[in-house]
């Protein structure tokens, strides 16, 4: 490890390690705007400046320039001070005065650093450079004349996303960033560039003028669009939720957010249930909380009741609702309200077990039934990493575009049991081998063939388990802890007839097929499970509410509440409660903290935020084979996957304009 001095304190550095994290290990800040620590180095803002010694005498950018044993760095040097007021007076010939109207204003490096390191006025009284807008589709705003050509959006799409949407045309002063022919940037991560965007450049479509960042109160949470679990941030004003934006988690989601989850917050004031409702004569009509409790009181089910768990909600409301039907005497509980029914008796044979970060290092990856880009975006980044490094990828199921070279070796699941040689030979050969199954794999039957599969290529030996299931729901690890699956999965349930079917916000239920039995739905959104409900109950959306979650990895994460619930919509766990009382059953419980304590007592691996233990991965069942042919995935709109979304304004424009190519006039046309 080198020995370098930073303003006369010596320290040690990491072989490779640039200037500039020389200096950040020095505790010095550095200011940058092309420069990011997980793109790579382009070297064009120079205002990461430093003098080092030896060397020329003039100031080197620091990003660009490895760290080499003996190296006198300066940071604070009147050298140092004068060629950064100089970059910085550059920067500034051509960008506009927007500050007062620009969306980036309060929370912008370039507002930020010209105050640090800029001069306190300016020389220059020419005309400035002006940039037509670019269109880059209904998420991101151009305003491409306050563009400093940092290049970051550039080097984001190309290496992260692997999506070639986004470059530079011409040279020099006439160099524009824009999308080729100018379309819509249509990728399912394409609003990453708004957080990168150091200047007003690329600022967010929908959030345009809607709020300055110090009126906003700041909520850490989770994403419940799909089961990657990526840490967010809600920004909220009120009772209204105003964005969303990504936290770091290294393990998770790193700082990446999928277009679906920064947008779906869109729908959260949306066709909101916020009264009670009745279903009277065929219609429904408004009702109050005790008219609806009486009318749930009504049916007197006994132990004939059934509860449906959505994909959005979290663990204490399915805990709560296992608690009502237990003390009722009913043990119907389902959370795969699509009617998957793979076996759930080894958690860890339904769990991604090589976890998000680790998949970077596999060398040979089976993907079956699964299309990632639409199901989890952010595992598909994790492994387009992975065949950076040199991993072979090999996918059965319908064609679709992964970002990253990959072969498909058919759509017929029985492949799996005669695999073309060149599969053979690649898992034969790979130290860190993986599978990973996708919800059309499980639908079709194909756990024990991915089990076979695993025992077959040693997936799971020291230090390595390759086993891996990617569920699309954020509800779907903590469902199946706490209990949530049935041997036969929703057809049970239906077999079983129960005189009530509790729905926890399941809107992808058919509930046609519970044609005899009164339908409960606790819900936030008028959605489909609402147009077929007897009786509902208004709820709580995921930022309404204190909650766990578990993501497709077993890690357990706590997201907090943001804003209180529209009119008269309470918590889901109060509402549990109070249906106990209805029905003259006990529960347990009357505080959130009695109901943590209770499923932390049943469950414990719910009270520690991290990877649960699922211990080994299961052996194959005995001739366990897969067949049949995959005839598409279970994700037909990647924007509108849930009720919030399909609420969502934003996310319906998208899902029109970049799946389906409806064109939307602009106000002046």
């Amino acid at each position: 490890m080198p020995k370098v001095k930073v303003d006369g304190v010596e320290l040690e550095v990491p072989a490779g390690a640039t200037v500039l994290q020389a200096c950040e290990l020095a505790g010095k800040e550095i200011p940058r705007f092309c420069y990011h620590e997980r793109l790579s180095i382009a070297g064009n803002c120079r205002m990461c400046l430093v003098e080092v010694k030896p060397g020329p005498p003039k100031p080197q950018a620091s990003c660009a320039l490895p760290a080499t044993e003996g190296q006198e760095i300066r940071t604070d040097s009147e050298m140092v001070k004068k060629a950064r007021e100089g970059v910085m007076e550059f920067l500034l010939i051509n960008h506009p005065l927007d500050c007062p109207i620009c969306d980036q204003g309060g929370e912008c490096d370039l507002q930020d650093q010209s105050v640090a390191y800029g001069r306190g006025a300016s020389r220059y009284h020419e005309h400035k450079r002006a940039v037509t807008e670019k269109y880059m589709g209904p998420l991101i705003k151009t305003t491409m004349t306050r563009c400093i050509h940092c290049t970051r959006c550039v080097r984001f799409s190309e290496e992260v996303a692997g999506v070639d949407e986004i470059g530079a045309l011409y040279r020099g002063e006439t160099m524009q960033i824009s999308t080729y022919l100018e379309k819509a940037a249509a990728h399912e991560l394409s609003a990453n560039v708004i957080d990168l965007c150091p200047v007003g450049a690329l600022t967010s479509a929908p959030y345009a003028f809607e709020a300055r960042p110090w009126e906003l109160k700041k909520t850490l949470s989770i994403d419940v669009s799909d089961a990657v679990g990526s840490n967010i941030r809600l920004d909220s004003r009120g009772r209204e939720v105003m964005r969303a934006l990504p936290r770091v988690n290294d393990d998770v989601n790193e700082e990446w957010l999928s277009d679906r989850a920064r947008y779906v917050v869109d729908g959260l004031t949306r066709r909101r249930l916020d009264k009670p409702w009745l279903r009277r004569d065929g219609k429904l009509v408004a009702a109050t909380w005790a008219e609806a409790f009486e009318a749930v009181a009504k049916i007197n089910p006994g132990s004939s009741v059934a509860v449906v768990a959505g994909d959005l909600v979290d663990c204490e409301t399915m805990f709560a609702a296992k608690k009502l039907a237990g003390a009722l005497g009913s043990t119907l509980l389902e959370g795969r309200q699509t009617g998957l029914a793979y076996d759930t008796s080894n958690l860890a044979a339904v769990n991604f077990n090589s976890t998000l970060a680790g998949i970077e290092e596999a060398d040979a990856i089976l993907i079956v039934g699964s299309m990632v880009r639409d199901e989890a975006p952010l595992l598909n980044t994790r492994i387009r990493k992975a065949v950076k490094k040199g991993a072979k990828v090999f996918i059965v199921g319908p064609q679709w575009d992964p970002t990253y070279a990959a072969t498909f070796i058919g759509d017929d699941l029985a492949v799996m049991g005669n695999l073309p040689a060149s599969v053979s030979e690649a898992f034969g050969a790979a130290q860190k081998p993986a599978i990973i199954l996708g919800g059309a794999a499980l639908g079709k039957g194909a756990l024990g063939a991915g089990l076979a599969f695993a025992e077959k290529f040693n997936l799971v030996r020291e230090g390595w388990n390759g086993f891996n299931v990617v569920h699309m729901a954020a509800a779907r690890m903590g469902g199946l802890m706490l209990g949530y699956a049935q041997k036969g999965g929703l057809a049970d349930l239906v077999a079983a007839a129960p005189k009530m079917v509790i729905s926890l916000g399941a809107d992808e239920v058919d509930f046609a097929k519970f044609a005899g039995s009164m339908i409960v739905h606790i819900g936030h959104h008028g959605d489909k499970a609402a147009h077929a409900a007897d009786v509902i109950l208004p709820a709580a959306a995921f930022s309404e509410k204190d909650g766990t979650y578990v993501n497709t990895e077993g890690r357990v994460q706590y997201a907090e509440q943001a804003v209180f619930a529209p009119g008269d919509a309470r918590q889901d766990w109060t509402i549990l409660r109070a249906m106990a009382d209805a029905l003259g059953v006990s529960v347990g419980f009357d505080s959130f903290e009695q109901l943590r304590a209770a499923m932390i007592a049943e469950v414990p691996a719910l009270g520690t935020e991290g990877l649960a233990d699922y211990g080994a991965v299961p052996a194959a069942p005995a001739g366990a084979k897969a067949e049949g042919v995959i005839a598409g995935y279970p994700i037909k709109d990647r924007y509108l996957t849930n009720a919030i979304a399909r609420s969502s304004p934003t996310l319906q424009r998208c899902s029109a304009e970049l799946l389906h190519g409806e064109s939307f006039a602009e106000a002046a046309e």
